[in-house]
């Protein structure tokens, strides 16, 4: 056990002799004090026990091989699970200068980083946020605040590299994620394909629908992630109690493709997932490992194909050189840390709507020369969480958990089934109710969420019997997707990007949704809840968990920042391009899509990829790895 432990301290911290028996000294503590604790925790945890671990020592990039031996205890809090490996290599190991740097490592960075290095090319991913392995999520109320970053004006609190970053605006509030995946690791993991009216828009490049690589970019992106629909869906308590709210639209629910492994698998980036134990904590990150995150696939094939990854370091601007560009960053959450530089021939931002848009802002502050239309056209897809609480059924829409906080009824992944409802004469009256799970880390917190208004008996009463037993067993969470008109704008305020949108609350979705639920919540004999934050600031604004826009695509630099293969404009007019910078993620889609966008951003971006290769004759693969290959990597 000792060997093992300074294996991971020495490849973590190299050679700083301090941090390695400091790393030493804190595992064995925690060893001892769990063990001397075990007896304390009864029924209801499944053995899950927090260890005595020194803060500045938890999360972090253990990879460390084999069980951690202590009877009951879960290895995976200190990231010990069998054939665990971290991708991100220490910082002191970055060179300074290869073929591709990629900033942010969601959806667009991740594909990015796949296929550049799978066309032989010397990547390097930087992203803002740490690493988490599975098991290492949040999974209790005091986690979850740990992980919570919340940035708006002047106020900031929380890490910067923590899992939730909360953007709260004048207008409007956004939630992003923060760590290596992006927002992979907390979205409901909903892959959908848009109405085709959607690219039939004039906002996009014609190209995009026209030169059939759209379609081949879903079929790839369809291919790693694989989107699946539960099989038994239609069994789970939630589902059923959607299909009784669903009678308020005459249209049965659907079973929603999620990019969840239901089945114990090897992907095709070659990782061995377990199948999904139905616990419901999609949102606060997959401790089950059974996600299909982009930290589980398209960065995994990364690596293995000879990517290297770099976590908190965030990127300020990017400077234009002779010949290259220059990508400046510095340490995310280290005050007063020098600055310092990468150069690369090819740059991608893939640090998402709010991170991408701030990058080329700060850029243009800089001196490099972009459209005037860069920071426009924000979405918030036209998205909605409301809730419905006091009806007649149980809904069992609290996760659990793993290792699970309550035995019952199977919960299911976070987004199980869905109410689709496409307007046929009017593409922005079209929209999709999808019921949601709260991840179990919040349970502690619903009975003060629901207080106000009334709400005082029914709080009381789940404090007595507790989430998964009382009135909030009966609580409906609902997502809706649907369309708004990207009219906000991005803009550096203090250096940060701050989301604009005067008068986006009186957005005509949101009444629409508003109606459109109230008749579901009536469906099932419950009160519509827009927010349990109403009385509050923070709740009576919109939130978005689907930021889209900033750098749009456009036919030119007078009509979008960047163009149909993701090439940044280089001025305020014309068709030229800055050679080898590009955008691939949310920032990229120039108006609403009326579905959760992963698989949108992934298309694009697959797309994307093409088009790079063939501009600078590359060539790759979308084969995945040979089974006795990722054997030999674990």
């Amino acid at each position: 056990m000792q060997e093992r432990l300074l294996e991971v301290a020495k490849a973590k911290y190299g050679g700083d002799f301090k941090k390695v028996m400091a790393y030493k000294k804190a595992c064995k503590k925690a060893y001892k004090a769990t063990h001397k604790r075990k007896k304390l925790f009864k029924n209801g945890l499944q053995g899950r026990l927090e260890p005595a671990f020194p803060r500045r020592f938890r999360g972090t990039r253990d990879g460390l091989a084999g069980p951690f031996p202590i009877p009951g205890f879960c290895a995976s809090r200190l990231g010990l699970c069998k054939g665990m490996q971290p991708l991100s290599s220490p910082t002191s190991l970055l060179k300074p200068v290869y073929d591709a740097v990629i900033v942010g490592s969601g959806y667009g960075g991740g594909i990015a980083s796949s296929r550049l290095a799978r066309a032989g090319l010397r990547v390097c991913v930087l992203e803002r946020g740490r690493e988490f392995l599975t098991g290492q999520f949040p999974s209790r109320l005091p986690e979850i605040r740990r992980e919570l970053q919340l940035n708006g004006g002047k106020m900031r609190s929380g890490s910067r590299t923590g899992l939730f970053d909360f953007r709260l605006g004048t207008d409007i509030h956004v939630l992003v994620g923060c760590g290596l995946g992006g927002g992979s690791l907390i979205n409901a993991g909903v892959a959908l394909r848009p109405d085709a009216r959607v690219f039939a828009d004039a906002a996009w490049p014609e190209e995009v629908a026209r030169d059939g690589l759209l379609d081949l970019g879903f079929k790839r992106a369809a291919s790693m992630l694989r989107p699946a629909r539960h099989e038994e869906a239609a069994t789970l308590i939630k589902y059923r109690a959607l299909e009784t709210a669903s009678a308020a639209f005459d249209v049965p629910p659907v079973a929603a493709p999620v990019v969840v492994s239901f089945e114990e698998i090897v992907n095709p980036a070659g990782v061995a997932q377990p199948a999904c134990t139905l616990c419901g904590d999609c949102c606060s990150g997959c401790n089950v490992g059974a996600k299909n995150t982009v930290a589980m696939t398209y960065l995994p094939d990364a690596k293995a194909h000879g990517a290297e990854i770099f976590t908190e370091l965030s990127v300020s601007h990017i400077e234009k050189r002779d010949g290259f560009w220059r990508v400046h960053f510095a340490p995310s959450d280290a005050n007063g840390a020098g600055p310092r530089f990468v150069d690369a021939r090819i740059v991608v931002l893939g640090a998402g709507t709010l991170g991408s848009t701030e990058i080329l802002l700060r850029s243009r502050e800089q001196g490099l020369s972009l459209s005037d239309r860069l920071g426009e056209k924000f979405s918030a897809n036209g998205d909605i969480i409301a809730f419905a609480l006091g009806g007649r059924e149980r809904v069992n829409a609290i996760g659990t958990g793993h290792p699970p906080k309550f035995v019952g009824d199977a919960i299911g992944a976070c987004v199980a089934g869905q109410i689709e409802l496409p307007d046929g004469a009017d593409l922005d009256r079209s929209m999709i109710i999808q019921e949601g799970v709260l991840p179990s880390a919040l349970a502690p917190l619903l009975p003060v969420f629901f207080i106000s208004g009334g709400r005082l008996l029914g709080a009381a009463q789940s404090l007595i019997k507790g989430v998964y037993q009382g009135p909030l067993s009966h609580l409906h969470t609902f997502f809706v997707v649907s369309h708004d008109s990207a009219a906000g704008r991005i803009a550096l305020e203090g250096g940060k990007a701050q989301v604009l949108w005067p008068g986006a609350a009186e957005q005509p979705v949101y009444a629409r949704v508003d109606e459109a639920l109230t008749r579901a919540a009536g469906a099932v004999g419950a009160r519509y809840i827009k927010s349990p934050l109403a009385a509050t600031t923070m709740g009576i604004k919109p939130a978005t968990a689907h930021p889209l826009g900033g750098c749009g695509m456009g036919e030119d630099a007078r009509r979008g920042v960047i163009n149909h293969k993701g090439q940044v404009f280089a001025g305020t007019s014309g068709e030229g391009v800055h050679a080898g910078l590009y955008v691939c993620d949310g920032a990229a889609i120039p108006r609403s899509i009326g579905v959760n966008p992963l698989l949108t951003i992934s298309a694009l971006a697959e797309r994307a990829m093409i088009h790079l290769a063939r501009d600078h004759n590359l060539g790759f693969d979308d084969e995945p790895r040979p089974r006795a290959e990722a054997a030999a990597m674990t």
